[in-house]
């Protein structure tokens, strides 16, 4: 499942995890974005991943490591992810302090 599409249709090394080069900007595979590649480039933030198309100026290399993101960066891919359900990002980070406490 790890960039398998890609693999198969496009005839490339794709994979999570994987350096490439796409148009002079050094970055990794980060995550199998169906038809695309998530890419992490290395001059963006950890959790900046932009698709970007397989083929189109990428020179695929050796293996690297998916950069972590820091727990605040977490925290607002969270808020991303469920923050319609609340008027503010302020109202968000009450109801995960309060979600982080039953967890403890």
């Amino acid at each position: 499942m790890n960039c398998e599409y890609v693999q198969q249709h496009y005839g490339v090394p794709a994979e999570v995890g994987r350096r490439v080069v796409i148009n002079g900007k050094a970055g990794v595979i980060a995550e199998d974005r169906g038809h695309y590649i998530g890419v992490l480039f290395d001059a963006d933030k950890p959790g900046s991943v932009l698709p970007c198309h397989p083929t189109w100026r990428v020179d695929y290399q050796g293996m690297g490591s998916v950069r972590k993101m820091t727990r605040s960066q977490k925290r607002y891919r969270r808020y991303l992810d469920i923050g319609d359900c609340f008027d503010s990002f302020l109202d968000f980070c009450r109801y995960d302090d309060e979600q982080h406490l039953k967890h403890d």
